[in-house]
């Protein structure tokens, strides 16, 4: 078979390592590696799938399907492969086509070599009937306590057709002939089944025989397997990542694997998240929580032939936590113990809360006393109700006097239109403290209807709720309230029975309002005698200027100007303070 000219590409490991091959070493090949190399490549990839899913695992069959295509190219170039061992290389003609540096359980060549298989020959076919019972036994193989079989005993027991292999006795290094190849395969003819004993039997002098019981150290110093500090580092390191690893991550991926491959199995696996849920959120895990709560989502949508039911059952899990009594229980225990919690871990935790826990969220915002995670639950009750507003305006009716007033302070901070109706229902029923916070969201939504339902707040019983809905009127200059603030206006005894902050409040509200038809009867009051030559007390007499000072226009100037020179200190400031913002004006 002739061979192909020039220079050859450079052998890549497995391991990430480039190995180069020498113009010498390309002569001695019947044709070049590459195809031989992907098929090492392609059968490593399916030895991990095989130990990491399950049979009928689609990316377990995706790279068994690539391993048997990968032998393809080969078998058009050959009969048949031959393939030597060593403790790290994997050898065809005499050339390293493979090359593991660390003698483990995951070294290809080490598995081999360990266990006394020195040389295996390959024909067509074995990829098709064959491969599948060769990755079950080495992962066997790679599992089996020293007691049980070796990977000689299972190969002799398998009975391949397709595939030959040549052992030695680890003792002696007495290289057997090829075996493997039952009868009416062709070739040899089947030897006796090598035992586990024949195959590590070791030759004992007589000296050996005579020597005491007692193990010495030194003894396994000079085995030709023990470890060097280069492979026990390597042990180590990998030993701190495994640990390291987040094993309920894992093994939640692997459920959800299971629940989309398996119809089957989903109500079993169901079962289990529903189990490992609180479990996992008492032993304080929160990341795997969040993580489980997100790939619940993706499952859902990502699953073939998902009923209906099975969908809903999957799709309750995350409302689990979101439900007032585990996720209260999780608040609480975080409000104690937060310094325990990364910050990370929570915000991913809270950021898969359902719409159901905006309620419970909001409840125990007050109750909090940890700032970290006060701040992450009032961010995220403030992502559920801008997603969910619906929710929100349900809460803000809510009979539970913390959740309606921390509703009310979310649609005043999301201005939220739709919760008008709501917050106008509250006005006419809730506590003044609710009925102040309502006030200020009907302000800050600002909408002719949020106005309108705020009219009323104008005759409110509290005070506070009074003076905050007038001041909204008078910012707003909304001509609906005007009929109410003209009666406390022109209504003596309702006008004195208002303090003085409150009554030069709405003085100046009407005085935005009336125009200059409100001149006459404000310059009454201002400047205006009884019978006998009074004029209106003082306080009532400078809401009037100040009302003047709103109205602007000529009328109210003239006005404001005849009490210019006032006697009384008082009424001349605001008269004057009247002038300066009218003229502003």
């Amino acid at each position: 078979m002739n061979r192909p000219s020039g220079h050859l590409p450079a052998a890549v490991r497995p391991t990430g390592q480039i190995l180069a091959i020498s113009d010498e070493q390309l002569e001695e090949l019947p044709f070049a590696p590459g195809p031989l190399q992907e098929v090492l490549r392609a059968f490593v990839k399916a030895i991990r799938a095989h130990q990491m899913y399950l049979p009928n695992n689609p990316v377990y069959l995706k790279t068994v399907e690539a391993a048997r295509a990968s032998f393809v190219p080969v078998w058009e170039q050959a009969d048949s492969v031959s393939l030597t061992f060593t403790e790290t290389e994997v050898k065809w003609f005499g050339v390293a086509v493979m090359v593991e540096p660390t003698k483990s359980a995951d070294s290809l060549p080490w598995t081999f070599f360990k266990d006394g298989i020195r040389e295996i020959s390959i024909k067509p076919g074995f990829e098709q009937e064959e491969l599948s019972k060769m990755l079950d036994i080495l992962q066997r193989a790679r599992n089996a306590a020293p007691e049980q079989d070796d990977l000689l005993t299972m190969l002799w027991e398998a009975d391949f057709t397709n595939l030959r292999y040549r052992y030695v006795d680890v003792g002696t290094e007495a290289v057997a002939p090829l075996e493997g190849e039952a009868g009416g395969g062709g070739g040899s003819e089947a030897t006796d089944a090598p035992t586990t004993g024949q195959v590590r039997a070791v030759a004992q002098s007589p000296a050996d025989s005579a020597r005491p019981a007692v193990v010495n150290m030194q003894d396994f110093d000079a085995t030709a397997y023990f470890l060097d500090e280069r492979e026990l580092d390597y042990l180590r390191r990998e030993i701190e990542r495994e640990y390291a690893g987040d094993l309920r991550r894992n093994v939640m991926s692997v459920l959800l694997d299971i629940w989309e491959a398996q119809p089957s199995s989903r109500d079993e696996v169901a079962d289990l998240i529903e189990s490992l849920l609180p479990l996992l959120l008492a032993s304080g895990e929160l990341t795997t929580v969040a993580y489980l709560l997100a790939e619940t989502t993706v499952a859902v949508m990502r699953g073939e032939s998902v009923s209906d039911e099975q969908r809903q059952r999957l799709s309750r899990i995350p409302e689990h936590l979101s439900a007032p009594e585990p996720l209260g229980q999780l608040l609480q225990a975080l409000d104690e113990t937060a310094d325990q919690a990364p910050a990370v871990e929570l915000a991913a935790l809270f950021s898969e809360l359902r719409p159901g826990a905006l309620g419970t969220a909001l409840e125990w915002i007050p109750k909090l006393r940890n700032p970290s995670v006060k701040a992450m639950v009032e961010s995220a009750a403030e992502r559920l109700a801008a997603a969910h507003s619906g929710e929100l305006v349900k809460l803000i009716l809510s009979n539970n006097a913390v959740v309606s007033s921390e509703a009310i302070r979310r649609s005043t901070t999301l201005k939220l239109a739709g919760a008008v109706p709501a917050l106008s229902r509250v006005l006419g029923e809730g506590t003044p403290a609710v009925r102040l916070a309502v006030v200020n969201a009907l302000t800050a939504i600002g909408s002719v209807s949020a106005l309108q339902a705020l009219e009323r707040a104008v005759d409110d019983a509290d005070r506070e709720v009074r003076l905050a809905a007038v001041k909204t009127m008078l910012a707003k200059k909304h001509r609906g309230a005007f009929a109410r603030l003209e009666h406390k206006v022109k209504d003596g005894k309702a006008a004195r029975a208002l303090d003085l902050t409150e009554r030069t409040t709405v003085f100046e509200a009407y005085g935005a309002m009336c125009g200059e038809a409100g001149v006459p009867f404000l310059d009454g009051i201002l400047n205006g005698k009884s019978l006998f030559g009074k004029r209106e007390d003082t306080e009532l007499r400078v809401c009037a200027a100040l009302a003047l000072g709103r109205v602007g226009g000529t009328k109210s100037k003239q006005s404001l100007q005849r009490s210019a020179d006032e006697k009384d200190v008082v009424v001349r400031n605001a008269v004057f303070r009247a002038l300066k913002g009218s003229s502003n004006t």
